[in-house]
């Protein structure tokens, strides 16, 4: 069983970085896919990034390119989202989600939930002055 765990929000002021990080237990990981998630209180979640099992592939929400970087390193288990030039409307809690597949069509399909198998319990990050 693939566990995840999320760290690495908190509290930024606009124009600042943040970086997440998605740290998993369980010798398959190398195997999975993970995606990076958002969901603002009284709005639906949202993808924002994922990245292939090798990490060759990677897509991004529009809201978050050129901001947002996602990577990892599979000897540590982990998948980073390092997020810069932070704005107000990225305050949610952020979500990591392995899948054993995803399309990367870079579209909203990348993100459908059906992909995902595993998710991990959240981490807010807010941006505010």
């Amino acid at each position: 069983q693939l566990q995840l765990v999320e760290t690495g929000g908190g509290l930024v002021q606009p124009g600042g970085s943040l970086r997440l990080s998605c740290a998993a237990s369980g010798v398959t990981f190398k195997q999975y896919a993970i995606g990076w998630f958002r969901q603002a209180p009284g709005k639906e979640r949202e993808g924002v990034s994922a990245i292939s099992s090798g990490g060759g592939s990677t897509t991004y929400a529009d809201s978050v390119k050129g901001r947002f970087t996602i990577s990892r390193d599979n000897a540590k288990n982990t998948v980073f989202l390092q997020m810069n030039t932070l704005k107000p409307e990225d305050t949610a809690v952020y979500y990591c989600a392995a899948a054993l597949s995803l399309p990367f069509d870079h579209s909203d399909y990348d993100f459908l939930p059906r992909w995902y198998n595993h998710w991990g319990q959240g981490t807010q990050v807010t941006v505010t002055s």
